[in-house]
C-alpha cells in the first residue's frame, strides 16, 4: 500500500527534535522525502543518518533569508522539487511586563513571526512551480488565546495566524495552500519535560499533555492531498484547552 505522502518533498524547520523530529519520522514513514533545518547541526544529522536517503539535514537559522535560500536550494536540488513547507521552528519564554526586555522580544518575533515569513518568501517559487503544494504553519493555542506572561510567544503565534491568511489568498490561486495548526501543551524539550514521560494537567478536559505524534498526525494530514479543500484554516489540537476551563 502506497504512503499517504508518497512522491511529496517537504522542508520542516526545527526538525531536529520535538515535534519537528516527530513530522520528519512521519513524512518519511509516509513517502517523502525531507530537508531537516535545524540550528542543532549535531542532532540533525543524526536525524537525517536515522532517516536514510530519503532525508537530508542543513543548517537554518529561521531569521537568516539567506539560509532559507539554501535551504529550499538543497530540496530542489537533491529532491527535484519542493512540495511542501512546514514552519515549526519556535522558541518560548516567559518574563512579566516591566521586566520582559526588548531583546526577549525581538527574539521571540524574529524566529515565530519572520522566520515562517522568509520561509515562505524563499520557497514561495519553488512550491508553485510543484503544485498543488501545501504549507503547514506550527502556531499555538497561544495564537487563539492569550498566555499571561509569555507576550512574545503570544503576540507571535497570534502573528502567524494572521500570517497564514494573508498567504493563503494570495498562494490559491497559484495551487499552494497554507493553514495554521494550534497546539496546546506538547511533551517537548520546549516546554522543559523530557520526551516520553507523563504529565497531568488541569489547562484541558482531557486532563494531559499530548504527544508530539498527537499534532504529527494532523500535519501529515494537511501536508498530502487528503486535504485538498482545507485553506487559510485553523486546525486546533490541544485537549479542548481553548474551550475553556473544566470543571
Amino acid at each position: 500500500m502506497s504512503g499517504r505522502l508518497d512522491g511529496r518533498v517537504a522542508l520542516i524547520s526545527g526538525a531536529a527534535s520535538g515535534m519537528g523530529a516527530s513530522h520528519a519520522r512521519a513524512f518519511i514513514a509516509e513517502g517523502a522525502s525531507v530537508i531537516l533545518g535545524d540550528i542543532a547541526d549535531e542532532a540533525g544529522a543524526k536525524l537525517a543518518a536515522e532517516l536514510g536517503d530519503a532525508a537530508a539535514f542543513v543548517h537554518l537559522d529561521v531569521t537568516r533569508a539567506d539560509e532559507w535560500a539554501t535551504a529550499v536550494a538543497t530540496a530542489v536540488e537533491r529532491f527535484g522539487k519542493l512540495d511542501v513547507l512546514v514552519n515549526n521552528a519556535g522558541i518560548l519564554d516567559f518574563g512579566p511586563l516591566g521586566t520582559y526586555s526588548e531583546e526577549q522580544w525581538q527574539r521571540a518575533l524574529a524566529i515565530n513571526l519572520t522566520g515562517p515569513f522568509l520561509g515562505l518568501s524563499a520557497a514561495r517559487d519553488a512550491l508553485v512551480a510543484a503544485r498543488p503544494a501545501s504549507v503547514v504553519n506550527i502556531s499555538s493555542a497561544a495564537g487563539i488565546q492569550g498566555v499571561p506572561g509569555a507576550h512574545g510567544y503570544t503576540a507571535s503565534k497570534f502573528g502567524v495566524r494572521g500570517l497564514t491568511k494573508s498567504a493563503a489568498l494570495e498562494l490559491a490561486p497559484h495551487g499552494v495552500r497554507v493553514n495554521s495548526v494550534h497546539p496546546g501543551g506538547i511533551l517537548t524539550p520546549m516546554i522543559g519535560v523530557p520526551e516520553g514521560t507523563t504529565v497531568n494537567r488541569d489547562a484541558n478536559p482531557l486532563a494531559r499533555l499530548g504527544a508530539p505524534e498527537e499534532v504529527t498526525a494532523l500535519v501529515v494530514f494537511l501536508a498530502g492531498h487528503e486535504s485538498s479543500y482545507c485553506n487559510a484554516a485553523e486546525f486546533v489540537v490541544d485537549g479542548g484547552m481553548t474551550a475553556g476551563r473544566p470543571v
